[in-house]
């Protein structure tokens, strides 16, 4: 069944977009808007722009938009009513379903939310063996033995599958979950040359449960306890619609909290490594689970804090070869910090062997900035050999690089000229090839969309054929974004809405932009019903082209500080201030562009009927329209009062 409306209206009703995203972002607040690095792509510095007064956000970079209930679809990659049920668990509101959807909506429910519900019954399932003879003896004594308690078990929801072939497929099914639903979730598989023989994937093993930030179960991974040596220590669920190995870190849904408080996140390799910190009163960290460091578990980190702390085993070789991931980590504007246990032990290990208490004092005195690690680890190779250290010096130079922060890039310029013994002027001029080259090669990647965020200027003569129509959908847009923003104000002392005024000056104009014109014959519709439209209107529509187009229409990117009138009695106009010269500058310009298109259009003609000789007549009708147009834009111009030589 579906969610009921008043369910949904109950959530719109509650949910403020403040709290809802601070469940995923450390935001900062700056005028009227709070602000924070975008968790949808890459960013050095904040360009997420949220608005608790409109209840929306945008990202000035990547372009995403939307309200709370957006938000929470594409972070957490769910559907709409999932998200409603996200959500109204956030604030305890009782989720009522609509029993007015028919069998066959109910039996076509979403994939996704499907293969949740199986990988949640698996997740009960290992962790109910546990409870059992087998589960007892040997999954449970294993934790034990370890010294993981109770609750640190239930914490985790850590579990046991069973020595069987099908114990959990046989489980399933009586629960009433189809074979393809489980193959989707990774819980079974197919036996090879023979698919109608399906088995557990997890068998005799103890079993860790990923979790996403919500803490949803994604996947598994699983340990054998046995030594044979022809079956692998850890199997770990593959990839599926819903578990992206890339995009998790184990133990983030236990770590967030504390992560946002310490403003620190401890990186380890394992499972194990995680729940032996939580023993050891250390809850801000998570693991990359053996695999290779990612950009998507780096922005991960980022959504709670910018301060990582690399935790390595004792083991030298393993270091070096793993040291790739302390620049990705730079590279994506973390501030990075290592420690390092001794010979032969890891987090687990260590924190097992010396205690709570001793295990923390180790992480707080042996912490160094990655420039004393990095160049610590390799101060023997280049003590007695120059070669080496110039190699050193350029791999020490290539990591500082990676730092978007240039201040910071600095202090850990002089940092490394001091602890390698080099004047710092060489430390910054190969510095400066590094980074010049990484900037020729990002050149041609950049955007700069101030150009579109802003009222369009006049272009000058010169403007080529192929730019008209760009320059028209952004002057479409711009008469659109005034629209969406000021149209319900009222003219000076007129009874007139600004609306009006635009709907009429537009009535025979033709827009050449689909999502304008959809705009617009919804805020004509919406105005013949009595009503004025504002953007709550358009962005409670359910339309995602639409929420996302309006949003950005009426998302103001930087902002003019009270302080210059304030403090420097400096008074800046701004559009709003007269929405009469606004409204009508904004026609012009329109009208300005659609002239200027049927100008190049006539332009055209006569060249082509010149180039087929045709009828001087037909060629002297398109020249009488090209000036009529053009004594069109000269009056246009007057207005707008530009001079054009």
């Amino acid at each position: 069944m579906g969610i009921s409306k008043l369910t949904t209206d109950k959530v719109k009703e509650r949910m403020d977009i403040e709290e809802v995203l601070g469940d995923y972002l450390p935001m900062k607040k700056k005028g009227q808007n709070l602000w924070a690095n975008c968790p949808f792509h890459g960013e050095k510095t904040p360009s997420f722009s949220i608005s608790p007064a409109k209840q929306i956000y945008k990202c000035f970079g990547c372009g995403k938009a939307g309200d709370p209930i957006q938000f929470v679809m594409d972070i957490e990659g769910i559907g709409f009513q999932e998200a409603i049920k996200h959500i109204a668990g956030r604030y305890g509101i009782e989720v009522e379903e609509d029993e007015t959807r028919t069998p066959e909506q109910n039996e076509a429910q979403n994939e996704r939310e499907s293969l949740l519900i199986a990988l949640g019954f698996a997740r009960d399932f290992f962790v109910k063996n546990l409870q059992t003879a087998e589960g007892k003896s040997i999954g449970l004594s294993y934790f034990k033995e370890r010294g993981f308690t109770p609750a640190i078990i239930e914490k985790f929801d850590l579990g046991y599958a069973l020595d069987g072939w099908d114990n959990l497929l046989n489980a399933a099914k009586a629960a009433g979950f189809k074979e393809e639903i489980l193959l989707k979730a990774g819980l079974i598989l197919q036996k090879e040359g023979d698919a109608s023989r399906v088995y557990d994937r997890f068998r005799n093993r103890v079993i860790f449960s990923i979790h996403n930030i919500s803490g949803k179960p994604l996947g598994f991974g699983a340990r054998i306890l046995t030594k044979d040596k022809s079956q692998p220590k850890y199997i770990n669920s593959p990839e599926t619609p819903v578990y992206h190995k890339s995009d998790v870190l184990y133990g983030m849904f236990q770590a967030k909290k504390a992560i946002r408080e310490k403003d620190n996140c401890y990186l380890v390799e394992g499972y194990t490594d995680v729940v032996s910190l939580h023993l050891s009163g250390i809850e801000n960290v998570v693991a990359s689970s053996g695999t290779s460091l990612t950009d998507g578990q780096i922005k991960l980190i980022k959504r709670f804090t910018d301060q990582v702390t690399v935790l390595y085993d004792g083991d030298a070789a393993g270091i070096k070869a793993s040291l790739r991931g302390i620049d990705l980590l730079l590279e994506g504007g973390l501030n990075v910090k290592a420690v390092v246990f001794p010979d032969g032990e890891d987090p687990d290990s260590y924190s097992r062997k010396v205690g709570s208490q001793a295990f923390q004092d180790y992480l707080e005195n042996n912490s160094r900035d990655f420039i004393g690690f990095k160049i610590g680890l390799y101060k023997e190779e280049f003590t007695k050999n120059p070669i080496r250290k110039a190699e050193v010096i350029r791999e020490v130079v290539q990591s500082i690089g990676k730092i978007p922060d240039p201040i910071i890039r600095s202090v850990y310029a002089k940092e490394a000229s001091g602890l390698l013994g080099i004047e710092e002027d060489i430390i910054h001029a190969e510095l400066n090839k590094i980074l010049l080259k990484g900037q020729k090669e990002n050149f041609n990647k950049q955007k700069d969309d101030i150009f579109a965020e802003q009222a369009v200027d006049e272009l000058i003569p010169g403007e080529t054929a192929t730019s008209f129509s760009e320059i028209l959908r952004i002057q479409e847009r711009e008469m659109i974004r005034i629209l969406v923003n000021y149209g319900w104000q009222k003219l000076g002392d007129e009874e007139m809405h600004l609306c009006q005024y635009l709907l009429s000056e537009t009535e025979d104009l033709d827009f050449t932009t689909p999502i304008y014109n959809r705009i617009l014959d919804l805020y004509r519709a919406s105005l013949i019903q009595g009503e004025i439209p504002t953007s709550d209107y358009f962005i409670g529509l359910g339309d995602q082209a639409i929420q996302q187009e309006v949003i950005d229409l009426i998302t103001v990117r930087h902002e003019v500080s009270h302080h210059w009138a304030d403090t420097h009695q400096i008074i800046i106009n701004t559009e709003s201030d007269d929405l009469s010269v606004t409204g009508f500058k904004s026609i012009l310009r329109l009208k300005r562009k659609m002239v200027q298109k049927l100008m190049e259009e006539a332009k055209e003609k006569i060249k082509n009927a010149e180039s087929e000789h045709l009828d001087e007549t037909k060629v002297h009708e398109f020249q009488v329209i090209y000036f009529e147009l053009k004594k069109v834009q000269l009056e246009i111009d007057k207005e707008l009062g530009i001079v054009i030589g």
